[in-house]
């Protein structure tokens, strides 16, 4: 049995072997990817999909938003991703109506990275734009940092961290507990290629308040209502990255308790039933 992620590793798997049950989550555009239907498509692979390319078309509008002055924003993403084409594609037709100009910066690595948003950041009124990319997801930490340093507004496409000021996607956690019951019922008897491949179909918005507050954001309250989840304060770590200390008589050994240095994180958590 064999569990995988990302397009760039699901045809590795193929051409491997086609007798090894497996179960993939977060794969953009499974269709031709061995997949040759989403319902009863048979063979040994089964899964949950990433939300489709189009969806990528939101991430613009609420970056906008969020940042109004925005007059130009960068995309980053490893062009050795099959979906990247497309984002680039869709960046670059969205921008005009924003009244923004599009970059589009190819990234392999941490010093792509650095190099790409040091560079961005020595112009004004500019923000970020990250798509759902296994690479930018490896060094989250790392481009969340680059983005408060330069105090650039960004958007996400992955979930994940509070530190984040606005993502926007489907929930790649629960699609991983999707998938649990899936290898659960593989293990059982059932056949791969008798259970459907799953697309998401409810998206969430997550905005941080704490980190917009930091960049000198006003969120619109038109997008806080729709907000499924809102994060009016960063988790420990965070708080000491803005300037929260812990109290001189801890050691930094030791976490401090909550209230030594800064409230407890407050999440105002908000379903909805309705797709995004």
């Amino acid at each position: 049995m064999i569990l995988v992620t990302g397009r760039r590793v699901l045809p590795v798997i193929q051409q491997a072997t086609r007798a090894i049950r497996t179960v993939f989550v977060w794969v953009t555009e499974p269709l031709g990817q061995g997949i040759t239907s989403l319902a009863r498509h048979g063979g040994n692979i089964t899964g949950f999909a990433a939300p489709e390319l189009s969806v990528f078309g939101k991430l613009p509008e609420i970056l906008k938003q969020i940042a109004p002055h925005l007059t130009r924003a960068a995309l980053l993403f490893n062009p050795d991703n099959p979906a990247g084409a497309s984002y680039a594609r869709q960046w670059e037709s969205a921008a005009p109506a924003l009244a923004m100009r599009p970059a589009v910066v190819p990234v392999h690595g941490r010093a792509d990275i650095e190099r790409a948003v040091e560079s961005f950041a020595g112009g004004p009124n500019g923000g970020l734009l990250f798509p759902s990319d296994l690479t930018l997801l490896a060094h989250r930490e790392l481009i969340i940092d680059l983005a408060a340093r330069h105090r650039l507004p960004a958007i996400y496409a992955d979930h994940g961290h509070q530190r984040r000021t606005v993502s926007y996607s489907a929930d790649r956690t629960e699609m991983y507990r999707q998938a649990a019951s899936y290898v659960d019922r593989i293990l059982r008897g059932e056949k791969p290629g008798d259970l459907p491949v799953q697309q998401p179909t409810r998206f969430e918005l997550v905005i941080n308040l704490r980190t917009a507050k930091a960049l000198g954001l006003t969120i619109p309250p038109t997008l806080l209502a729709g907000a499924d989840e809102v994060v009016e304060w960063a988790t420990l770590f965070a708080q000491a990255a803005w300037g929260c200390q812990p109290a001189p008589s801890r050691s930094m050994a030791a976490a401090p308790a909550w209230g030594d240095c800064c409230p407890a994180p407050r999440i105002d958590a908000r379903s909805s039933a309705r797709a995004r």
